[in-house]
């Protein structure tokens, strides 16, 4: 098994390139939801997807064999962001309603509430999980970023911030990064309660905060935010290596974006709802694809694999067309 991750891991390392970026189309698409997909996310160690929509459905999909495993529906909460345990069917979401604030935890094998984690009083807008231990952090528009254990009820931590704040987990969980105003503020995970011990400029950018991330090897990070922009920074140094911009979001919308899996190249939505691939060493434009849609996608990177999934009115798996390689052809 070890083998094979790392093979897997080294393919994408040795075929990722601009030329198969810009041959990426859908291969396959799902287009039974009856309202926007506002969230989904990987499992890291299986072939799962889960997905949030407007619909109020929760969707487990198994990537490897392109199937939708199961639908739930969240009807009394509505259901916003999604993210999945380390349990490749229990899923942390947050609700839509305006009415109820909770996070829940969800196992999605037998649809049973296994927890909920009460203490937001406004829409929860950036949820990020913990890879190494049962942990994650919360951001809402109640102006706090609150720290849970999986294992409890109430916030294990509580921070306050002065505009709509971003969070991540570094992948190891040792550091997380809390963005908002125009900084990114970096937390040790284990002694948080002292402060950040680095803020990272983004050029004067301080409209929203839509979504931060760290790159897999954790050196890089990305920012975007409501004014279009996307900062990549070295994530130890803080130093602004690049900003991206594409169409401005509405309020109520969310720039995404994604690295690759081995940092090379990030892929990101737009306000009008295209879909924009730049390198990051060069910063330049890669590749593009148009689309109908008004509103940016959500787009995650498939963990070890040459794919890449968006989320709008449906769910599309982009994949190279080999058949546009002239250096791929005849290969298997």
């Amino acid at each position: 098994m070890v083998g094979t991750q790392s093979e897997k891991e080294d393919k994408v390392s040795l075929e990722l390139s601009e030329e198969i970026l810009q041959s990426m189309e859908v291969g396959m698409a799902f287009r039974d939801y009856n309202g926007r997909i506002s969230s989904m996310d990987f499992h890291k160690s299986s072939s799962y997807l889960v997905t949030a929509s407007d619909d109020e459905s929760i969707r487990l999909y198994d990537v490897s064999t392109a199937t939708c495993l199961k639908t739930i529906n969240s009807k009394k909460y509505g259901v916003d962001l999604v993210c999945f345990t380390s349990h490749p069917t229990t899923v942390i979401y947050s609700s839509k309603n305006g009415w109820d604030e909770s996070l829940r935890l969800l196992s999605l094998h037998d649809n049973k509430y296994l927890r909920y984690f009460k203490g937001h009083h406004d829409r929860v807008v950036s949820l990020s999980l913990c890879s190494s231990k049962d942990c994650f952090i919360s951001g809402s528009l109640d102006r706090t970023v609150l720290l849970w254990d999986q294992r409890a009820e109430k916030c294990q931590g509580l921070l306050r911030v002065q505009a709509r704040p971003a969070t991540a987990y570094d992948d190891q969980g040792l550091v997380f990064a809390v963005a908002f105003g125009g900084f990114i503020r970096m937390f040790d995970a284990r002694k948080y309660e002292k402060g950040p011990f680095d803020i990272f400029s983004v050029g004067g950018d301080i409209s929203d905060a839509n979504v931060v991330k760290f790159s897999n090897d954790g050196r890089l990070m990305l920012l975007t935010t409501t004014d279009g922009h996307i900062h990549v920074l070295d994530s130890f140094r803080g130093t602004l290596l690049s900003t991206y911009n594409v169409k401005p979001v509405s309020s109520n919308s969310t720039l995404e974006a994604s690295f690759s899996p081995e940092g090379m190249f990030v892929i990101s939505g737009s306000g009008d709802g295209s879909v924009y691939a730049r390198s990051v060493r060069s910063g330049k434009e890669v590749a593009s694809w148009m689309s109908s849609e008004t509103e940016p996608p959500v787009i995650k990177w498939a963990p070890g694999n040459l794919m890449f999934v968006t989320g709008s009115s449906e769910l599309s798996f982009w994949i190279p067309d080999l058949s546009k390689l002239g250096a791929y052809v005849g290969r298997k």
